[in-house]
């Protein structure tokens, strides 16, 4: 059997994924947990990281590089920001030792864009980027991380030359939950109405001026015509990701392509939205990518 030689960990706001890896970038055991920076801040960073580690029988000197919200200010240790246009090396450079603990634990800043017209921040991103794109990179790509705040990334020769934050996963828990859109979408089941989802990508993506006028859509149409609550889940999932489509490509689209880092339903949907839209796209996994940059920044701070 391989031998670990670092434990990687992608630490968000609600959710824990940690990898043993050896020293090819392998992982060769896997933990997942909803003990994100929230949950951890109450319990213990060191102590939640600690029970991962035994349960996967790390060594005691095991190193461990993490991304994510563990290096937020509210985090374990923050780990700061690489300012804009950031090259993706220095995110490898800006890595922070978590002081006072048994053995080396890295925790990698993530970029800020100090504008004030368009201020920004991510933090987990920058390493999907990592991963996906490398440090030396030389082509450019645009590249869209759909997620609970999704991220837009302009990537020229390595450096993130710009990006923006749309809180499309956020708003869509929000409105079907706390809105008069929670009756329509109420008893959605499992299955998936494409048809609305395609009509409502476009409609969102010609006429996002009227963006609250199609939400209430959902309602209206639903009382009016009637329509299950798939349709109108459906039509509410759309609208929003063809609103955020419409601000990600108001821009021309380099190589005619779109670099979509996703996982699981995410990327099906913005899969179907690109399709739909007739826009081309390469498709990474998410997971995938997160791991590889976890795994390029290991390799430099380590030299393995």
């Amino acid at each position: 059997m391989n031998q670990a030689a670092y434990a990687a960990v992608d630490w968000g706001t609600s959710s824990f994924r940690l990898w043993l890896v050896d020293g090819e970038g392998r992982a060769l055991a896997e933990r997942r947990s909803d003990e994100g920076m929230m949950a951890a801040a109450k319990s213990g960073f060191a102590t939640v990281l600690q029970s991962h580690l035994a349960a996967v029988s790390a060594p005691p000197d095991l190193p461990v590089i993490i991304c994510g919200m563990a290096g937020a200010r509210q985090g374990w240790v923050e780990a700061g920001y690489v300012d804009t246009p950031a090259p993706l090396a220095a995110i490898l450079a800006g890595a922070v030792i978590v002081p006072e603990e048994s053995r080396d634990i890295r925790i990698l800043p993530g970029i800020a864009q100090r504008d004030r017209d368009a201020p920004d921040v991510m933090r987990g991103e920058e390493t999907q980027l990592l991963g996906a794109l490398g440090h030396d990179a030389a082509s450019e790509a645009l590249v869209c991380m759909p997620g609970t705040h999704s991220k837009w990334a302009d990537v020229k020769s390595g450096t993130v030359a710009r990006f923006a934050t749309f809180m499309t996963g956020e708003l869509f828990s929000a409105i079907s939950r706390e809105t008069i859109l929670s009756h329509a979408i109420a008893g959605a089941e499992a299955a998936e109405n494409l048809d609305a989802f395609r009509d409502s990508v476009i409609a969102a993506f010609k006429t996002p001026a009227q963006a609250t006028n199609l939400l209430f859509r959902v309602r209206s149409r639903q009382l009016l015509f009637g329509g299950r609550p798939a349709a109108a889940r459906e039509t509410l999932s759309g609208t929003l990701i063809g609103l955020e489509l419409a601000a990600g490509l108001a821009k021309d689209v380099p190589h005619g392509s779109v670099t979509l880092v996703a996982s699981g339903r995410l990327a099906a949907l913005y899969r179907l939205a690109f399709d739909t839209l007739s826009v081309a796209v390469q498709s990474i996994d998410a997971d995938e990518a997160v791991l590889a940059g976890l795994s390029r920044a290991a390799a430099a701070i380590w030299k393995r």
